[in-house]
């Protein structure tokens, strides 16, 4: 073979054939070879590309502040999967992962450095398809319990019925509120918020019901309150369970009579506002220590929606440690890529008091705490850290082992009835049965 081809022929024949890209540069930036791949991924054939400093090809968002490849001729150590993007020949902007390396001469001198590169398009893609596959204005589950709530959720929208929205904090009511409000008559109106718990009594008052210039010292003039505000469409009043006995007769008058007065008013202003309350309180047992009125609670309560915690719905930890790493990788400019399974295994078998919110603050802290491609275990916070090793699921830490796991917890809290289990997952039973012959679960007879 070495008769037929030159020893550059040979190297150009094995670099044409790696499927990811490959381009080398010499000492100055200017790329010195440029692999059938790295034209395919960007777009720009061989011939412009040789020649060309790296930056001008490949315009990717690390060139400016923290090249790879300046990087590793730098230090002298290489680049590992590290996720950016570039843009391509027609301006598209393309998620690659990345690893750099030097190149040296028989002599050990750094002649440039050498980058191979692969396309993550298709790995976003299918993210993006499962998430939509899963997904409910902007609410991600695959959760028995949370499809349930998605299927009724467009009816509750249609009628004007008051809704109240149960389930601990960090569980998504304000979601659940705004997905209401958006598939209902009212969409094209106002939805307007109310912390009930971030404000004392006599700002909350002012700030639901406005007032009126001279109703108190500061009052200059006439000031809308949010129930103004939210004229003909939806207030949503969160941690209702905190409004005083006092304030709460006033939202009942709203409730039943449909008005209400600004402070210092001396006539009652009409009101056409849907409301949806919600809480993580048991206002039932708030209504038993004549803490919360029971006749409000009733008023509330003609609609309810109870939200389960996450830890009751395990099965979507991984679409949305999925969703909060899309998103993330939007908001912060980065292309992270994935999770390591031991460090989702850890995730899986944490309880979240905490619940989605918990979960969206970890991802946020490990993208800020992760250089390279995928989110490892160390870039959790102090009471993440285990003190041993992170438990073996099932044999391992793979995505297999922690579905195995996790549908042997279920089998489990369902005295091993396949029917049970397979309704709590939302599967048919025979799905169930073939994910159990698959991945090895043993279940006592």
């Amino acid at each position: 073979m070495s008769d037929r081809f030159t020893k550059d022929e040979i190297t150009g024949i094995i670099l044409d054939s790696i499927a990811d890209g490959v381009f080398t540069v010499d000492r100055d930036w200017n790329i010195t070879s440029f692999n059938r791949a790295a034209e395919e991924i960007t777009g720009i054939p061989r011939e412009e590309a040789i020649g060309q400093q790296c930056c001008d090809v490949f315009r990717a968002s690390i060139c400016e502040g923290s090249c790879a490849l300046r990087e590793t001729i730098r230090t002298g150590k290489p680049v590992v999967d590290k996720a950016i993007y570039i843009i391509d020949a027609d301006g598209r902007r393309i998620p690659i992962t990345i690893s750099a390396a030097v190149l040296k001469d028989k002599n050990g001198e750094v002649i440039g450095g050498v980058e191979t590169f692969r396309d993550s398009s298709a790995i976003e893609e299918l993210r993006r398809e499962l998430e939509k596959k899963y997904s409910f204005y902007d609410i991600i589950s695959k959760n028995r319990e949370m499809l349930r709530i998605f299927d009724i959720l467009p009816e509750i929208a249609e009628s004007n019925s008051t809704v109240l929205i149960d389930g601990e904090s960090g569980t998504g009511k304000e979601l659940i509120a705004r997905a209401l409000h958006n598939l209902s008559p009212r969409k094209d109106r106002p939805i307007v918020a109310v912390n009930c718990g971030a404000l004392p009594d006599t700002l909350l008052e002012s700030e639901l019901f406005g007032y009126k210039a001279g109703a108190f010292t500061d009052a200059r003039s006439d000031k809308p309150g949010r129930f103004a505000l939210a004229e003909g469409g939806t207030i949503f009043l969160d941690e209702i369970a905190e409004v005083s006995p006092a304030l709460q007769v006033r939202l009942l008058r709203v409730l039943q009579e449909r008005v209400y007065e600004p402070l210092g008013a001396t006539a009652s202003v009409p009101t056409d506002v849907r409301v949806i309350a919600a809480t993580n309180k048991d206002l039932e047992k708030l209504v038993k220590t004549g803490k919360f009125r029971e006749d409000l609670y009733y008023r509330i309560n003609v609609i309810r929606v109870t939200l389960p915690p996450l830890r009751e719905r395990k099965e979507d930890i991984p679409l949305l440690v999925d969703h909060f790493i899309e998103r993330f990788n939007r908001l912060k400019s980065k292309f992270i890529t994935g999770i390591a399974p031991d460090a989702l295994a850890i995730l899986m078998n944490h309880d979240f008091p905490g619940n989605i919110r918990e979960l969206e603050n970890i991802i946020e802290r490990a993208f800020v705490m992760t250089r390279g491609a995928i989110i490892q275990a160390a870039a959790f916070p102090d009471n993440l850290q285990p003190d041993r090793p992170a438990p073996e699921m099932v044999g391992g830490n793979s995505l297999e082992d922690i579905e195995a796991a996790y549908i042997t917890e279920v089998l489990r809290k369902n005295g091993w009835n396949r029917q049970k289990t397979a309704e709590e997952l939302g599967m048919h039973k025979t799905t169930l049965w073939r994910k159990i012959k698959k991945l090895g679960i043993t279940v006592p007879e």
